[in-house]
């Protein structure tokens, strides 16, 4: 995975869709991008014919990408040939925040003991545009950044199996905090990066460990509250 996603990163175009990728990949790049990132609300419904119309793709690679997705759980067959993107309830929150807090942590800390002062340069340019993006209220930017961040230091981590995992969890909860961003504004998200950078510079893993995790549990609970509050404050089974 760590290689797939390699090649993902490097092959991106603007758009987000693979250059020079068979059509299929790039298609379901492209739908992957729009659940990661929001496009589509949990519980909205997708069609093969609505999504050939937004990707401008055939019926084939949009049911391939389909069906991919919805192995990986990022959306969900209901039926009546029915898929939504999934809608969280506390109890799969509750799972996420425990299966992010057990695995990013550890790849913050391989990371930091492989990160070369290019990385870390790396890494503090994607965190300056992710801080111009929330001091404009750049949703989607911030976004995107965010979740650049977290895929650089993944991969500085070098451990595919645990990357893998991280990024399917994120296909999971991705939509979720977009709607979490509209609701609290961009300003009032959670952010350890600087306390991690820090860290990792000081080549202090275990440090850099913490910060990882206060970021997830932080985020997470923001999830977990914005998920009450559509509910009118009842958790939800």
């Amino acid at each position: 995975m760590v290689a797939k996603v390699m090649d993902f990163r490097a092959d991106r175009d603007d758009s987000g869709a693979g250059a020079g990728l068979p059509a299929h990949e790039q298609v379901y790049r492209r739908l992957r991008d729009m659940i990661l990132f929001g496009e589509l609300e949990p519980g909205q419904p997708v069609t093969i014919q609505g999504l050939t119309v937004t990707l401008a793709a055939g019926m084939t690679p949009v049911r391939e990408a389909l069906r991919r997705l919805t192995a990986e759980g990022a959306l969900e067959f209901q039926g009546n040939r029915r898929i939504c993107v999934p809608v969280l309830n506390a109890a799969a929150v509750e799972e996420l925040t425990v299966a992010r807090g057990a695995l990013e942590p550890e790849l913050a800390r391989c990371a930091t003991s492989r990160a070369t002062p290019e990385d870390l340069d790396r890494l503090t340019e994607i965190d300056a545009r992710l801080d111009h993006a929330i001091a404009r209220g750049d949703l989607a930017g911030y976004l995107r950044e965010n979740h650049s961040f977290h895929e650089e230091l993944n991969l500085l981590a070098a451990a595919p199996i645990l990357t893998s995992v991280v990024e399917g969890l994120w296909l999971r909860f991705g939509p979720s905090l977009r709607v979490v961003c509209g609701q609290v504004g961009t300003r009032n998200l959670p952010d350890q990066h600087k306390a991690l950078l820090d860290a990792m510079a000081r080549k202090d893993a275990e440090e850099a460990a913490r910060a990882m995790a206060e970021d997830v549990a932080q985020g997470m609970a923001q999830i977990a509250e914005a998920l009450q509050d559509s509910d009118g404050g009842a958790p939800r089974a």
